[in-house]
């Protein structure tokens, strides 16, 4: 059985406030699609859909090289008509069709994983990723039955009880891709906003009797992104993430608050990383590199045991 991932990229994004895609805005030096891509390809997900709409021609630039394919959303009619703009990606396939945003840069390689787990052992048609959180107003919420989920309710249809319920919706999903491709014909936009919702979806798998199930994550993990100050949110986030990992490696950071390293930047062990530093794109950095303070490094490669000391390098090749 095959494992496929539909990247949902064709919103707008008006309150950015930018002539660029929202979701080509870099998170530690990435863009935000690009962050996903590469977590679902290293999640076990190589056949790779982004759905693309506004901004299209930017987008498709800017991912292309990671041997992806496209569909593309015209009209922007909810996150069901993303997905029904890429069935003749779907058709065909038996398997799993992974459904994540490309503007949640911070899911985890691992959460993906256990998602899938999760989906498989349960022998579920479909899976939710969720969070629990204390104040969830706003959110969709999450009534399960057992384990399974029984169904999704938006904050302003909830009833006093449901209110209660603090696991929610992260917007992110795996489908049985042939049971995908069925809700999809029986989809129907009879709501105030004339849209396709692809919570509808679940709705239509559970009136069939189908198994929902659900993966709980950390909040922080399922955050999207859509103004300056949530990127910059993220930013903050991520950034501890990758600074924590190279630590926990054997490199040594004397003010972590003030370093700033790529996500895709490599560093080996007992190097030792003074504070103001910017290391970006596919830097490779060697053993027992001693990087001094006021440097920027960018797709270039250290050897070991190389000192720097306030330096400008790009795409270069040193010691």
């Amino acid at each position: 059985m095959g494992k496929y991932a539909l990247i949902l990229a064709a919103g707008e994004g008006k309150r950015m406030k930018s002539e660029t895609s929202k979701v080509l805005h870099k998170v530690c030096g990435k863009e935000m699609v690009n962050h996903v891509i590469d977590i679902m390809r290293k999640a076990g997900f190589d056949d790779v859909n982004v759905i693309v709409g506004k901004g299209k021609d930017q987008v498709m630039a800017k991912t292309s090289e990671r041997n992806v394919s496209f569909s593309v959303q015209e009209e922007q009619l909810g996150t069901g008509h993303a997905v029904l703009c890429a069935k003749d990606f779907l058709l065909g396939k038996k398997g799993t069709v992974a459904i994540f945003t490309g503007d949640a840069p911070l899911v985890r390689e691992e959460t993906v994983k256990d998602m899938l787990k999760s989906h498989e052992e349960g022998r579920y048609s479909a899976t939710l990723l969720t969070s629990v959180i204390k104040d969830p107003s706003g959110y969709g919420r999450v009534k399960r039955d057992g384990d399974d989920v029984e169904k999704i309710i938006e904050h302003k249809d909830c009833s006093e009880e449901e209110l209660l319920l603090q696991e929610i919706n992260a917007g992110m999903y795996m489908f049985d891709a042939e049971e995908l491709l069925k809700a999809l014909e029986l989809l129907r936009n009879d709501n105030a906003q004339g849209e396709y919702y692809l919570t509808d979806v679940i709705e239509i798998m559970k009136s069939r009797g189908l198994k929902v199930g659900a993966s709980i994550t950390e909040f922080d993990e399922t955050r999207g992104v859509n103004s300056r100050a949530q990127l910059a949110e993220a930013e903050v986030i991520l950034r501890k993430r990758i600074n924590l990992f190279h630590m926990e490696n054997g490199v040594t950071l004397i003010d972590p608050s003030s370093t700033y390293i790529g996500a895709d930047v490599e560093i080996e062990n007992d190097t030792i990383i003074y504070p103001n530093n910017l290391i970006e794109g596919n830097t490779k950095i060697g053993k027992g590199v001693t990087l001094y303070p006021n440097s920027r490094i960018l797709d270039s490669e250290i050897g070991d045991d190389v000192t720097i000391t306030s330096s400008v390098i790009l795409s270069s090749i040193i010691g």
